[in-house]
């Protein structure tokens, strides 16, 4: 094979394959292809691992990531291009060569969204991909907050202008979900916007009268946009069984964050697949206080993996998860961030090791537990 940016061999390589781990492997990609892979002596002289892991790229749904380059603080707006291609840089750096870049549709009612500004960087997201600067491949997911006054008209302005490939249904009303408890729900955006007990309550009854006035009209008609152009749909904090029941009827493929263990075992036995974020995983436990990603994955209703609001937390919790769940093979957690999700979202061609595939691939080196991203390829040509 003559090498050319996207046709070489890798060697002496730790392969993370589907079923299971090929210590001194060794792999050929041809035009960005997976050719063919195997174990010992390589074929010919190739680019050499020093017996590092070789695993797929990572395939990310649900980041919180781009939004924070954009805004990076209150009042603070970022160069929209240059934001794109921080946010690009570091998920790549982390692995990730195909990402959902999320973006939040209807007004937040904390104010904490960016409104009408979504526009600017759903363009300089256009801009950076069309003019070849970004190292991932990047896709759109709508993060729709059902209750909100003009997320329909939001949502039906995007979809008109740009490609949307995941929507996810939200809703963030105190009493509802992931707040259930309005005493949590207290906590968390006192915290996070630092006002007092009679501005928190005069928010929850906004909240609360937006909710009763919008939320059941407003989620049936992003789940018929949804349908309509065959966007893969996603619920959002699930408790109850009633939430899962409510997935179903909509055609929901992916349940992200269910936040009681009952809502993620109700989810995968319907057939809904269950994502949890990489940081619960990594940290031991859920920073709201919702049900524990390890708890989920010990039931054996853990999918995807998620990174959430850390990028780096995608890669250490699939390295993580065998270790705390031990009966969870390290190909098996893998999956979670490379197969599981590539498939949940019609990606058939990447998330793993196998002739054909995409090559994106990850070279991945242990320091103690810490797993290290060396080298990163996106159809066979270097990206990090």
């Amino acid at each position: 094979m003559t090498a050319t940016p996207d046709s070489f061999v890798i060697e002496n390589a730790t392969l993370i394959l589907p079923d299971r781990i090929v210590p001194g492997g060794w792999l050929a990609v041809s035009d960005g292809r997976i050719a063919e892979f195997g174990e010992g002596r390589a074929p010919e002289r190739g680019i050499d691992l020093a017996g590092d892991y070789l695993l797929p790229g990572l395939v990310e749904l649900h980041t919180d990531h781009l939004e924070s380059h954009y805004a990076p603080r209150p009042k603070v707006r970022w160069h929209p291009l240059a934001a794109v291609m921080a946010y690009d840089a570091q998920i790549a750096a982390a692995g990730i060569t195909t990402v959902f870049d999320s973006l939040r549709i209807g007004s937040d009612f904390d104010k904490g969204s960016l409104g009408e500004e979504v526009w600017t960087l759903a363009d300089a997201i256009k801009t950076a991909v069309a003019e070849g600067h970004v190292r991932a491949e990047h896709r759109t997911h709508l993060r729709c907050e059902i209750s909100s006054p003009d997320v329909i008209d939001q949502a039906e302005r995007y979809v008109a202008e740009y490609p949307v490939h995941m929507m996810s249904l939200m809703d963030h009303t105190p009493g509802q979900r992931q707040f259930r408890d309005i005493a949590v729900w207290k906590t968390y955006y006192s915290g996070k916007n630092g006002v007092g007990d009679d501005a928190m309550n005069a928010l929850m009854a906004r909240r609360l009268a937006m909710h009763e006035a919008n939320a059941e009209t407003h989620r049936r008609r992003l789940v018929e946009i949804a349908r309509a152009r065959g966007v893969v749909l996603a619920s959002h904090d699930d408790a109850t069984p009633e939430h899962v029941e409510e997935a179903k009827t909509d055609g929901v493929a992916i349940a992200e964050f269910p936040t009681t263990i009952e809502a993620a075992r109700g989810s995968h036995a319907a057939g809904i697949r269950v994502m949890m974020g990489g940081p619960n995983i990594v940290r031991g436990g859920s920073h709201s206080g919702s049900v524990a990603a390890e708890a989920v994955a010990r039931e054996g209703v853990l999918d995807i993996i998620s990174s959430d609001y850390v990028p780096a937390s995608l890669l250490m919790a699939a390295f993580d998860l065998p270790r705390r769940v031990p009966a969870i093979s390290l190909p098996e957690a893998v999956a979670t961030v490379t197969r599981n999700p590539a498939l949940a979202t019609g990606l058939a061609d990447r998330g793993a090791l196998a002739a054909g595939l995409r090559a994106d691939l990850v070279c991945v080196h242990m320091t103690g537990a810490v797993p290290v991203v060396r080298q990163v390829w996106r159809e066979g040509r270097r990206v990090a």
